[in-house]
């Protein structure tokens, strides 16, 4: 157990941008692809999440400074400090049972692909650590063990399921074919629906507003870079950086929202000849039957409409965190909001007057669920030492489907409202399901409001 152990972790150290590659590398062999073919797309792949990470990590690095100094000129100071994500999977991967789920999202996937039950391969082995800080958060807050890794499991299948609803629409926004991402990040959606519904109802929000789109509006204020240079230096102004500071910060936003595009288009190359091999495969072997390939969500990040709606809400954000009353966490590390911006994206089809409003109406589920698990975080963290404390608390403020993992962990103590939580929390994802199997692909939506 001890070098299986081992193992995993030598393969984690090695980095999501040589492990998802090697990963992608194997299953071309297995599609019989040819090996240079195969090789070339997987060091491609490398390349892109490599070049995605170091855009991403510039726009935070960029972001999150003004975000700090906008919070202190508020003069607010909240006790739960925000890590993000990397201060939860620290305390994750310390925890001695997170290498089993590495063969529970295997075991998972391969029964529900054998079963018929899904079309996702998912091959985002990274991101194993969610499932894992998911049994750990029940597990913590349960006191069942067994709650925990059911929670896993549960959270696998619907990974896959969203993997299987969102696949066209994800395919759509990114010429990729049989792509499809398994984050849990895009579970956000499902409590967004029913505002989404109400807003098919509305004339205003059913005019084609993806970027692409407002070119024919706004002409040169909707081109990425100046989009990108116009909220950077507001949000500049709003850190009061003067204005030295915001047209450089200006000039940091256009530059990651110029490179987006550019490299998501190396997703492309990288995926393409592989889903090609992939189809072949299944069409020789299984009559009809296609499969997915799961991926992580920066395959998502070429779209403008992810950025705009996550650095508009980076106000909001801070806003919310001033007003309202029980919230003890000041977004820092997690402040821009993916789980919001991807979510919106997927369910309406890149419509920025829509993902803007859906962000402005849900950003406080993330305050108050990182205000309920920081007690947790913070015993999790002393109970494994991953983290210094310093005495204080910790959390992570736009943690990925809080509503899924508290719902889940108070269900499994027993809460009577929160098996009722979780019961309409999972009719509503089937609701979700039978909602996207309809929705039309983002390029085919508010056509009829197009003039």
């Amino acid at each position: 157990m001890e070098i299986f152990q081992s193992v995993i972790d030598y393969i984690l150290n090695l980095g999501s941008a040589i492990f998802v590659p090697l990963i992608i590398l194997i299953i071309g062999l297995i599609a019989r692809m040819p090996l240079k073919k195969a090789f070339m797309s997987a060091i491609t792949l490398g390349v892109a999440f490599t070049g995605m990470s170091m855009v991403i990590g510039f726009m935070s690095d960029a972001v999150s400074p003004a975000s700090v100094a906008m919070a202190k000129n508020t003069g607010i100071s909240l006790p739960a400090l925000d890590l993000g994500w990397t201060g939860a999977a620290s305390i994750t991967w310390s925890w001695s049972y997170a290498f089993v789920f590495f063969a529970v999202v295997l075991g998972v996937n391969f029964i529900m692909l054998l079963l018929n039950l899904t079309k996702t391969l998912n091959v985002d082995m990274w991101n194993v650590w969610g499932k894992a800080l998911t049994a750990y958060l029940v597990y913590f807050i349960s006191g069942s063990l067994v709650a925990g890794f059911i929670a896993a499991v549960v959270q696998v299948v619907l990974e896959l399921k969203m993997g299987d609803m969102f696949q066209r629409h994800i395919q759509d926004l990114t010429g990729i074919p049989l792509v499809t991402v398994t984050h849990l990040m895009n579970i956000s959606a499902v409590l967004m629906l029913p505002v989404n519904i109400v807003m098919d109802k509305i004339p205003f929000f059913n005019k084609k507003a993806d970027t692409s789109a407002l070119k024919a509006k706004i002409g040169i204020f909707s081109e990425n870079s100046v989009m990108g240079f116009i909220i950077g230096v507001l949000l500049g102004f709003g850190a009061a950086y003067g204005i030295s500071g915001s047209l450089n910060l200006g000039i940091q936003v256009a530059t990651a929202m110029a490179l987006f595009p550019m490299i998501s288009k190396m997703f492309m190359q990288s995926l393409s000849p592989l889903a090609d091999a992939m189809s072949e495969m299944m069409k020789k072997r299984f009559k009809d039957r296609e499969v997915y390939i799961g991926l992580d969500w920066p395959i998502l990040a070429g779209r403008s409409e992810i950025w705009v709606t996550a650095i508009i809400l980076v106000p909001v954000f801070i806003g919310y965190a001033m007003i309202l009353p029980g919230n003890q966490v000041l977004p820092l590390a997690g402040i821009i909001n993916y789980s919001i911006a991807v979510g919106g994206l997927l369910l309406t089809g890149g419509n920025l007057y829509r993902m803007i409003t859906l962000g402005v109406i849900y950003t406080p589920l993330y305050l108050y669920g990182a205000t309920y698990l920081a007690p947790v975080l913070t015993g999790l963290a002393k109970k494994t030492g991953a983290v210094d404390l310093k005495g204080g608390s910790i959390t992570w403020s736009s943690i990925e489907g809080p509503e899924f993992r508290i719902l889940f962990a108070e269900a499994a103590n027993l809460n009577v409202m929160a098996i009722i939580g979780f019961i309409i929390f999972i009719s509503m994802f089937v609701w979700l399901y039978k909602y996207m199997a309809k929705e039309p692909v983002p390029s085919a939506r508010y056509e009829e409001s197009v003039k």
